[in-house]
């Protein structure tokens, strides 16, 4: 198996748009208030569910490797993203 429980919900926890996907999706294939008698009606829903799924997935994806991206960067050219500048009369002070 995979993750922990609690590392999966860690995850999740951080990602609140999949989280709230996961929870559709749970919540139609557990029917509680019974309301998919059809087997087809319960495919295009669970279908429409997964690919809104994919396509969130792919958004928080891209902006992980955005945010990756940004540090490299940072590391590599010895960025600081925040801080106050030194001006070069400071310096002369």
């Amino acid at each position: 198996m995979g993750l922990s429980d609690e590392t999966f919900l860690d995850y999740l926890n951080k990602h609140p748009q999949l989280r709230s996907r996961f929870e559709s999706l749970l919540l139609l294939v557990m029917d509680e208030k019974d309301e998919l008698q059809e087997a087809d009606a319960a495919e295009l829903q669970l279908i429409e569910q997964m690919r809104r799924m994919g396509q969130e997935s792919l958004q928080v994806w891209a902006s992980e490797q955005v945010v990756k991206a940004a540090e490299q960067v940072e590391q590599e050219n010895g960025v600081r993203r925040a801080g106050k500048k030194n001006s070069v009369a400071q310096h002369l002070r």
